[in-house]
């Protein structure tokens, strides 16, 4: 039963996945800018959270710096995640709306992309924040690449993200928003 009791009113968990360049960070930004011109107390988050010394950690394998069994890196993003769990719960329970630009998803469509059991790379997530608004930002690799160009990091390789574009479809249900580009 829902109460009218502002009280027990919280924040929403507003989550963007899709693929590398396909625009999270600009629709998470002008999301922000739009909640918050309404008056909503609203932070924006990304992840991994390369501040943390998990997302450190992350950093230094996504720049090609240092290297990592595909399961061991699995789940260190999903510690990344588990380490802000009770900061964002906080947040939510004081009426902040958190737009996320990754969550989970992406960690599941990654490491399965990379041939891991979709079972196993749900594992380590469930327990986490479930999002109340699941974005899918649908554009093609090719499209994306051509938008901001694949490279810089580990995963920014066209053939791998048309194996990712795969496992997002697999994830994605009728829960989801899907904002076709």
């Amino acid at each position: 039963m829902e109460s009218n009791n502002k009280s027990d009113s919280r924040g929403a968990l507003i989550v963007l996945e899709g693929l590398d360049r396909c625009g999270k960070t600009s629709q998470c930004s002008r999301l922000l800018s739009y909640l918050e011109e309404l008056g909503h107390s609203v932070e924006s988050w990304r992840f991994p959270d390369r501040n943390t010394g998990v997302g450190q950690m992350i950093s230094s394998y996504l720049t090609q710096k240092s290297q990592l069994d595909d399961h061991a890196i699995h789940l260190l993003f999903s510690a990344n995640r588990w380490e802000k769990r009770s900061l964002m719960e906080s947040k939510l329970r004081s009426n902040t709306t958190l737009i996320v630009d990754r969550y989970s998803f992406s960690g599941v469509a990654f490491s399965s992309a990379k041939g891991l059991d979709l079972d196993w790379c749900k594992a380590p997530e469930a327990g986490l924040l479930a999002p109340d608004l699941v974005v899918y930002l649908d554009i093609s690799p090719e499209k994306a690449a051509e938008r901001g160009g694949y490279g810089g990091e580990r995963y920014e390789q066209l053939e791998f993200q048309k194996k990712v574009a795969l496992s997002y479809q697999m994830l994605c249900d009728d829960t989801w928003k899907v904002m076709i580009f």
